[in-house]
């Protein structure tokens, strides 16, 4: 079934803000018209939705999403992942390089930022690729690519890592001429070829090649010297260990301009999962040791690592449902990132509500640059004016988790089975009810490309 949705006003009446307290916000003409204020329009229809015991996030946002177009549309579309993107109450991604052709030019990043517009669910913001065709031999045109229609400021050959210290350092002076960032896949390749799994006692006794916590560790300490000595932005993607905790606080602590994201997967699952040799559980970085998750929590809650990042990484059947050491590395995750969350990080006590819309909306916008999301206030309520990227979300029912129910294109779920806190009832996109009632309601509609320059 598919809902209905309306431009005309909406008051949502009595949702919970972040900081505990409860409002009526008033969204119309797109933006958030008012909040703690019943004083809709008069002189136009006003459509009041009932959120009592709903939670008001601002909309979420992904620095970490691989969509597939172009080239392996078998495995997911800019229109069904940004579907999915919707109902997991995301009203921004970013997608990565590694498609087919690489978005390394500027004619691919304009193809991918138009498929998003075109489709309306939510804001698509192309990730260009460092090198070109990710293989870590020459930088690619990041000049043409922060100048085109997509105005690219990431930059990632993520599934790869920039492993060559002078192209790594070459990319961060760069980006800094545009006020971009490099967002590292941190992978050193000597250290693991091969690896299919967390170097530990464990990968020995199943005999699955091990991939040691070093090789994640010595590049990012390598990267965030080279960020101070060229005084630019650094990103690390999908911070999986203990030691990789530390060295970014170490770096924090020095004034280094890093940042660091921790996918929902390695905040809540062990390599205990892979006993099962089910290849739902292969993903790039591994997944790691109970210490390492409870590290990662702590350090989000500390705020050493900045945000939750997806790796939405979609796969077809043929590529995961196989023998474990040729299966294709990764997970979904748009979905079902905010009940991980809820449950790693919310109803452990590490963090509130606020706590979630800074790591999931306000902090990773402010990263990317995006000025009309995450506008909230420090205890997380929307800044009146702002554009009407929202999400209510009902934290209080619970769902087993069934993968054929998922928009995305994909089945690959590492959940499959497990009960999860929390669904998306509501998400505001440019104020337009893109879900309702938790279904797929209507796009939002984008002025042509040419007369929104």
């Amino acid at each position: 079934m598919t809902a209905t949705t309306t431009d005309a006003p909406v008051l949502l009446r009595g949702a919970t803000l972040p900081n505990g307290g409860s409002a009526d916000v008033l969204v119309a003409d797109g933006r958030v018209a008012a909040v703690d204020s019943c004083a809709a329009d008069q002189s136009r229809d006003v459509e009041t939705i009932d959120c009592a015991g709903l939670v008001l996030l601002p909309g979420l946002v992904d620095l970490h999403t691989h969509l597939r177009q172009p080239g392996k549309e078998d495995a997911e579309t800019v229109e069904t992942g940004t579907r999915a993107a919707a109902m997991g109450g995301f009203t921004s991604v970013h997608a990565m390089a590694n498609s087919t052709p690489t978005a390394d030019t500027a004619g691919v990043v304009e193809q991918v930022w138009r498929l998003g517009r075109a489709s309306g669910w939510c804001d698509v913001h192309p990730v260009g690729a460092v090198t070109v065709g990710l293989a870590g031999q020459s930088l690619a045109d990041l000049g043409a690519m922060a100048d085109s229609q997509a105005k690219v400021r990431m930059f990632s050959d993520d599934g790869m890592c920039v492993h060559d210290a002078v192209l790594m350092r070459r990319a961060l002076e760069y980006v800094k001429a545009f006020g971009g960032f490099v967002a590292q896949h941190a992978q050193e390749p000597t250290l693991t070829a091969g690896a299919q799994m967390n170097e530990s006692e464990l990968s020995g006794v199943l005999g699955l090649a091990g991939w040691p916590a070093v090789a994640e560790e010595a590049i990012i300490a390598r990267d965030v010297l080279l960020a101070q000595h060229v005084e630019s932005r650094l990103h690390i993607c999908h911070v999986s260990t203990a030691g990789s905790v530390e060295i970014i606080r170490w770096a924090k602590e020095r004034g280094i301009d890093v940042t660091a994201e921790v996918t929902p997967h390695h905040l809540l699952l062990t390599e205990e999962l892979v006993r099962s040799y089910n290849p739902v559980f292969k993903v790039n970085p591994p997944l790691r040791r109970d210490e390492d998750v409870h590290a990662l929590r702590a350090a989000l809650a500390d705020g050493t690592i900045d945000t939750v990042g997806t790796d939405h990484a979609p796969h077809t059947a043929e590529t995961k449902q196989c023998e474990w050491t040729v299966a294709a590395m990764g997970m979904t995750g748009l979905e079902t990132a905010l009940p991980v969350v809820q449950e790693a990080m919310v109803e452990t006590g590490l963090m509130d509500w606020a706590g979630v819309a800074r790591v999931m909306s306000a902090t990773p916008a402010r990263i990317a640059g995006l000025e009309d999301q995450g506008n909230v206030e420090e205890d997380g309520t929307p800044v009146v004016g702002s554009v009407a990227n929202l999400l209510l979300w009902d934290p209080a029912v619970r769902c087993v988790v069934d993968p054929a129910t998922h928009t995305t294109k994909s089945r690959n779920s590492p959940y499959e089975g497990r009960e999860l806190p929390g669904r998306t009832v509501h998400t505001f996109y440019r104020g337009r009810r893109v879900v309702a009632d938790g279904v797929l309601a209507e796009p939002f509609r984008h002025a042509p490309v040419e007369e929104a320059r």
